[in-house]
């Protein structure tokens, strides 16, 4: 079992590097996609007394008054077949308590031990308690089952534990197989282009804590009400299971209103969402909240709102995705769903094949009814559009668009709905449609197969783009132009240019700038809140002018993620009244997201790059061991907290804190990095140089620590290596000038002039505007005697309108000197 929702963290700036101004520092990037966190429109909090007491200004939205809602017993009388429905259907069900009747209704005993590690787990059913008996080293321990989750493919347990948990038990109950397996276990994923992959937490892990983790998808109205400065829940709901008033809303007033005999049907008149009258985008959203893997940033969603409004969509950037777009891990629907054509259309909500309890509308034989209403021709005769029988399973629209694969006991539907692509199998080791049926055949006669059957190369365009993604997620930037072509391209679907503009945060290349800034007025929200997102770092005139227009945004979602990258700008310091205001309001908004899910230790994380950022060391600080000490094994706070103690001068701390990440996950590219940075700094260089080695040995696409490196080996007069080093560099990102520079400068000092003037001369012809090169080059040309080449190269830079008057005029008198 793994989340719905995904911890979010921004990345912040690293602590200040050491002395010399040519070792540069790398922000840190340790989850899917940036976070938030920025300056506040009022000063922050001062960081003092507890965590509980720095953070006490923050709350959650409130919930409705007690009188508001009354439970869906209360629907029963008047809407007696549809309770009926509901009351026996998964969402009814989601959650239950555990009874005797239950486990004899719904399970069967375990056969054999679970064995996880050094422990053995039975489930004992038999008698009026059920528990899990723990067996390790002759002792025993018994954990009582308070409650069920699930159903449609899997029951998991709850147990009470201390401080107000409420735990996933370590075994759960596959419903179709009718088998009890290892619940962390089934949830490793194996990635098929690296040997990365997950490991199996222990059951006891805070992400298998019902409380923290599963929201309220099985409960209804849900308030964790949680104590930071003790680490205890006290976590309450109103109704077990996805209530009436989960999609409808309060009842109260409705109860009132109808007793009292008001007439008329419409929500306003009758005191209840009526979801008959949503549009198929709003009924869409009401569901993905539960469908979706995706970053809460509120606790309090009506029936009607909008996604983007409360939560953000993880998409194609996450490793759970192939790079096809195809489910690896657990995606719960919504990503894939967002890419069907037929969702796209605008005439497509989930109700379409759903009933409101859940349950398919069509199934088995009649399962094609559902896709009636726009390809009426193709489900009167399958066989000419599928090539298979009309009785056979080939014929059936969802098998072959819709295909089922499962995962941690979880059957779950590509709700993509795109053709069958084979050829992205051979590719990308994706699963496809064709071979789900069959299994004795490849991919490779599926590929030829379905190009026999349809001329036209249907696979040729999501090939080209899920290769474009895989190499952007391999760090690849060969085919940047085409990747930048594509975000702006309204033909791709908005789920991957979102992908795509996500991964690019990884390319420092200047080219994407222009684009970013232009795909902040794209027309899908999420794309303009991760184009704010990747704004960070880049401030200019042109990127404050857009990101200001962001925090007036339509969408939540879009106006924190501006507000988050604007924190480097004071609001006072905004001259338009109308951007200021704007702004302000969405730091506020920024702040309530950040508060809305006080246990989550990212929240805390984005706080800490919010302080920093605005200059409030001493909070950030406190914000990043606050996180930590919700979740004490994140690297990224340990990382970001010595960025934060180095910035109020306490080093010691700081290198204690990157040891410490570094003895959580030795070898840890970040940690590697910045703790060589500060040791570079204190001067303990024979040590940087071990610890940049190690980080670029643990990440080789780390080119700032290969720079680094060389900049460390040129001042101890190893010029040979330096040159090599900063040859990586060079080489992983030719686009900046930086390093062009400094390995020109390298390879005089190593004696290889030529390729150094060959190196300076080609990049001053790709950018002009490369006035360190200019003077470098003309610098060596003058050096060995070729002065009127380096006579040459001053002339011409002259001649570059954007260089300083003063420059150029220098220029043309040492020119002149040299021409003599």
């Amino acid at each position: 079992m793994r989340p719905r929702w995904t911890p979010h963290q921004r990345k912040t700036r690293p602590f200040k590097p050491c002395g010399t101004a040519s070792i540069v520092a790398v922000a840190i990037e340790l989850l899917v996609f940036a976070g938030c966190g920025q300056q506040a429109a009022t000063p922050p909090v001062e960081a003092k007394g507890s965590a509980a007491d720095t953070f006490s200004h923050l709350s959650p939205a409130s919930q409705p008054s007690e009188d508001k809602f009354v439970g869906s017993k209360s629907c029963r009388d008047c809407h007696a077949k549809f309770y009926e429905q509901w009351s026996a259907s998964k969402h009814g069900t989601a959650m239950q308590l555990y009874s005797p009747q239950f486990a004899k209704a719904e399970l069967k005993p375990q056969a054999t031990d679970v064995v996880i590690g050094k422990q053995s787990y039975r489930a004992e059913i038999d008698a009026d308690q059920g528990w899990i008996r723990e067996t390790s080293g002759g002792k025993e321990i018994r954990y009582p089952i308070a409650h069920v989750m699930g159903g449609k493919n899997a029951y998991y347990f709850l147990t009470p534990m201390a401080k107000g948990r409420l735990q996933v038990l370590p075994v759960a109950y596959d419903v179709k197989k009718q088998l009890w397996y290892d619940t962390a276990g089934s949830g490793v994923r194996h990635f098929p282009d690296r040997r990365q992959q997950d490991e199996a937490l222990p059951w006891t892990d805070r992400l298998f804590t019902f409380n923290t983790t599963c929201f309220d998808c099985h409960v209804s109205q849900l308030a964790t009400n949680y104590d930071l400065a003790a680490d205890t829940y006290r976590t309450t709901w109103r109704e077990a299971g996805i209530s009436c008033e989960s999609c409808h809303g309060p009842g109260g007033d409705h109860a009132r209103a109808m007793e009292a005999g008001v007439k008329g049907h419409s929500s306003k008149e009758i005191k209840i969402i009526r979801t008959s009258e949503f549009s198929h985008e709003r009924m869409n959203d009401m569901c993905a909240t539960c469908h979706a893997k995706m970053v809460p940033i509120s606790t309090d969603f009506t029936a009607g709102d909008r996604f983007f409004d409360h939560y953000d969509l993880i998409t194609l950037e996450n490793q759970d995705f192939y790079s096809d777009g195809r489910d690896l891990g657990e995606n719960y629907t919504f990503t894939s769903f967002c890419m069907s054509p037929c969702l796209k259309s605008g005439k497509l909500d989930c109700n379409q094949c759903h009933t409101p309890a859940g349950r398919p509308r069509y199934e088995g034989a009649q399962s094609n009814q559902s896709c009636t209403p726009c390809h009426a021709q193709i489900v009167a005769n399958p066989s000419v559009h599928s090539h298979h029988k009309v009785e056979s399973t080939g014929s059936s629209c969802i098998a072959c668009h819709m295909p089922m694969t499962r995962f941690a006991a979880m059957g779950r539907t590509d709700h993509s709905m795109r053709a069958p692509t084979p050829a992205a199998t051979i590719a990308f080791k994706s699963p496809n449609a064709c071979n789900a049926c069959h299994t004795d055949r490849d991919a490779a006669w599926a590929d030829k197969t379905v190009r026999n059957w349809y001329p036209r190369d249907y696979q040729a365009e999501p090939l080209r783009r899920a290769a474009l993604l895989d190499a952007a997620r391999k760090s690849d930037w060969k085919r940047l132009p085409e990747m930048l072509a594509d975000i702006g391209n309204k033909k791709c679907d908005a789920i991957y240019r979102n992908s795509l503009v996500r991964v690019l945060r990884g390319s420092a290349s200047p080219q994407k700038w222009p684009v970013m800034i232009a795909a902040l007025t794209d027309e899908s929200p999420l794309v303009r809140a991760s184009a704010a997102g990747s704004l960070e770092g880049y401030i200019t005139e042109a990127s404050l002018d857009a990101l200001l227009r962001a925090t007036d945004d339509p969408v939540r979602l879009v106006r924190i993620r501006a507000a988050a990258v604007l924190a480097p700008v004071r609001p006072d310091a905004v001259p338009d009244a109308q951007r200021r205001a704007s702004l302000e309001k969405a730091i506020v908004e920024f702040q309530k997201a950040m508060a809305s899910r006080p246990d989550d230790w990212a929240s805390y994380s984005n706080l800490g790059g919010y302080w920093m950022e605005s200059g409030d060391y001493a909070s950030a600080v406190k914000a990043y061991e606050t996180a930590l000490k919700i979740e004490p094994r994140t690297i990224g706070p340990m990382v970001n907290a010595a960025m934060a103690y180095a910035n109020v001068d306490e080093k010691e701390k700081a290198e204690a804190m990157l040891r410490r990440a570094l003895a959580t996950e030795p070898g840890n590219a970040a940690a590697s990095f910045n703790l060589g940075l500060l040791l570079a700094e204190t001067k303990r260089l024979d040590e940087a140089e071990k610890m940049l080695r190690a980080a670029f040995k643990a990440d080789p696409q780390l080119f700032q620590a290969a720079y680094n490196l060389a900049v460390i080996l040129g001042q101890e007069k190893k010029t040979a290596e330096a040159v090599q080093w900063c040859r990586k560099a060079h080489s992983l990102q030719p686009d900046d000038l930086k390093y062009a520079q400094t390995l020109a400068f390298y390879l005089r000092e190593n004696g290889n002039e030529d390729e150094a003037v060959e190196l300076l001369r080609k990049t001053i012809e790709r950018t002009p505007l490369f006035l360190d090169g200019c003077e470098l080059l003309a610098d060596i040309l003058e050096r060995r005697g070729d002065r009127k080449a380096a006579a040459k190269v001053l002339r011409d830079a002259m001649e570059v309108k954007e260089f300083p008057a003063r420059l150029r005029g220098a220029w043309q008198a040492h020119a002149r000197e040299l021409a003599k």
